[in-house]
């Protein structure tokens, strides 16, 4: 009898274990059933802090950001962070990518091209599927290195370096590319009699700059203007610049053509304030950003013309709509990084939806797909209307000429 009691309670215990598991695995499934409150906003807040944290209970679509969230040019990484969110998050909300819902992962490079790498390799970690980014041309250039050797779907919100798109195929441009910001500043300060003599400060260091100002210089032939004075500067030297200023003075520019970012623009037009010297400045999009510069007085960047594809101030519904919502979400008016990267998410999506990509594919077979569809789409977006690809990854639009009236962006009509 006693023999019998153990065997019973021994059946009774192995059923109440098999219960118990069976309840386990039956909330395994309930969870992976249903996507997580990150996935359904189109973020996954931990993962910005741990690219390894990230883990998907459904097929979604993993789309990775790369740009500098601080340092010296934390205005155009911010904007292209937030730029993209705001992108995700509407077509998450009006139903995803041909009903696929997308996650969003943002690094901060710094503006340094290695730990723009290393943020590449975080997002790969993470289990990113098309990057967006880098920001900025020279981690762009780091990057891509590292994107073609993965065959990963890379587009650039801002990226305007011509060595971007070679020796791949899986690079592609939202931004124009910095010759032609270059030929279109000569060819607007030409067509505009903008100044008769100009000069330039560049950055011969970067290829953004330099980029810029070989094809304006070679522009400038065929332009009635006179380049009187041409001075470079480095990234180690960099806070001075007295000397490029003097020299331009000195040659009678009405015109200082910058070809540079907004953080040396604004020590530029500081230092030329004191000395007394008071020609226009013109510049292309890295001046984008230059009125956010801390304790910088941007009265001195009053009359300031640029290029640059976006004005936050166009009176078309498109612009009021991205405007209102990005101010409402952050707090800040929108600057070109920011619609760039808002347009390449849209971009990014009519590239899906022409391809018929799926998430369950490897990260080759979606950029093979997208890479044909790029060629196939043509996308009207804040940056550009009827924006169309070459297969080299070059996008085809114009630029429009702004300028700094009582503190904000205005559209040169």
């Amino acid at each position: 009898m006693k023999k019998i009691t153990k065997i019973m309670s021994l059946i009774l215990a192995c059923a109440m274990t098999m219960t118990l598991l069976a309840g386990c695995a039956d909330a395994g499934a309930k969870d992976a059933a249903e996507p997580s409150s990150d996935a359904a906003a189109g973020t996954n807040a931990d993962a910005e802090d741990n690219g390894n944290a990230g883990t998907h209970t459904e097929a979604v679509f993993m789309i990775g950001a790369i740009g500098p969230a601080t340092g010296g040019a934390a205005v155009y990484g911010i904007a292209v962070k937030n730029g993209t969110e705001l992108a995700i998050k509407e077509i998450n909300e009006a139903g995803g990518i041909n009903g696929v819902m997308i996650e969003y992962n943002f690094q901060d490079d710094e503006l340094d091209n290695e730990k723009s790498v290393n943020a590449y390799n975080t997002l790969k970690d993470w289990g990113m599927q098309m990057l967006v980014g880098t920001t900025t041309s020279g981690c762009c250039i780091a990057v891509k290195a590292e994107t073609s050797n993965d065959n990963m779907f890379q587009l650039t919100p801002s990226g305007s370096a011509v060595d971007i798109l070679k020796d791949n195929d899986n690079v592609f441009q939202v931004c124009f590319t910095d010759p032609n910001q270059g030929i279109g500043a000569a060819q607007y300060i030409g067509d505009n009699s903008v100044a008769q003599k100009v000069a330039i400060i560049y950055d011969s260091s970067d290829v953004y700059s330099s980029g810029i100002y070989e094809k304006f210089t070679q522009e400038a032939e065929n332009q009635p203007f006179e380049i009187v004075s041409a001075e470079a500067f480095t990234a180690d030297n960099k806070t001075d610049f007295s000397v490029q200023l003097q020299k331009a003075k000195d040659a009678g520019a009405e015109l200082v053509f910058l070809p540079i970012y907004y953080t040396e623009a604004s020590l530029i037009l500081t230092q030329a304030n004191a000395m007394g010297y008071e020609p226009k400045f013109f510049g292309c999009d890295g001046l984008d950003g230059i009125l956010n510069v801390e304790n910088f007085d941007t009265s001195l960047a009053e009359g300031v013309m640029l290029l640059t594809p976006f004005a936050a101030d166009a009176e078309d519904e498109a612009t009021k709509a991205f405007v209102s919502a990005y101010q409402a979400a952050y707090g800040d008016t929108p600057n070109q990084f920011a619609a760039d990267a808002y347009d390449a998410v849209y971009i990014i999506k009519a590239a899906i939806e022409k391809s018929g990509a799926m998430p369950t594919e490897s990260v080759s077979d979606i950029c093979d797909k997208l890479k044909v569809a790029m060629t196939e789409i043509t996308v009207d977006g804040l940056t550009g209307e009827a924006m169309t690809w070459d297969s080299d990854g070059a996008v085809n639009k114009s630029p429009k000429a702004m300028e700094i009236v009582n503190g904000n962006y205005s559209l040169i009509q």
